[in-house]
């Protein structure tokens, strides 16, 4: 256990992931609402790619990017509601369930998104192939309403900041930033990966997100 000071939180795969995501939620929001069809597909890969990556970095990343470190079961959250529960070196329960929420629905649009279609039937998904026109239009329509749900999911994430920041004067953002946070209690400090593994996570993701956007061939 360490004394009371500023530990390493957040670290550096993790920190890009996270900005990388609010970035690119912007310029889907904006090439979708100005028909940038073809550079909100391209966009679509890359989306793709950085969520394999954080699938990647749940399972063999940093201990608080791990899902195994962070995901709590009802009794802890029930705790942490109360009051009960010690100082959380990362996500707190709840926070964790924004993160699983906002992935796994980030998972399904994209998901999605490899097999739609535009109006125009003219660009479309690299694995809209293997459907039928009417089920890829299907599915145009479910990409758009499941991107206006995850914009109502973040408006929540960020008013859930802004009440962590005025009523609990913790600041989520600061830490985001610049990787570290200071504790009022002795906290142990997290285990940091290696940069090596996050490069093989990289690779590994791309190399999967490429083979998507090629229709499954080679």
């Amino acid at each position: 256990m360490s004394e009371k000071r500023r530990i390493r939180l957040w670290d550096l795969p993790l920190r890009l992931f996270h900005w990388s995501l609010v970035v690119l939620l912007a310029a889907l929001w904006w090439t979708a609402e100005n028909d940038r069809t073809e550079l909100h597909e391209k966009l679509g890969y890359v989306t793709l790619g950085l969520l394999v990556f954080r699938l990647y970095w749940g399972l063999f990343g940093s201990s608080t990017a791990r899902f195994s470190q962070f995901v709590k079961g009802p009794r802890v959250i029930a705790e942490y509601l109360r009051g009960e529960s010690p100082a959380s070196v990362g996500h707190n329960p709840l926070g964790a369930l924004s993160v699983l929420l906002l992935l796994g629905l980030m998972i399904v649009e994209v998901g999605i998104g490899l097999f739609t279609q535009d109006v125009d039937g003219i660009e479309a998904g690299s694995l809209a192939q293997y459907i039928s026109y009417e089920t890829a239009d299907l599915a145009r329509e479910w990409h758009e309403f499941l991107f206006n749900v995850i914009l109502g999911v973040v408006a929540l994430h960020v008013l859930a900041i802004l009440f962590y920041l005025v009523v609990k004067r913790d600041n989520l953002v600061g830490p985001m930033i610049t990787g570290r946070k200071r504790f009022d209690e002795a906290v142990e400090s997290p285990r940091m990966a290696s940069l090596a593994n996050a490069l093989v996570g990289i690779l590994l993701s791309a190399a999967i997100a490429w083979f998507l956007s090629k229709g499954l061939k080679l």
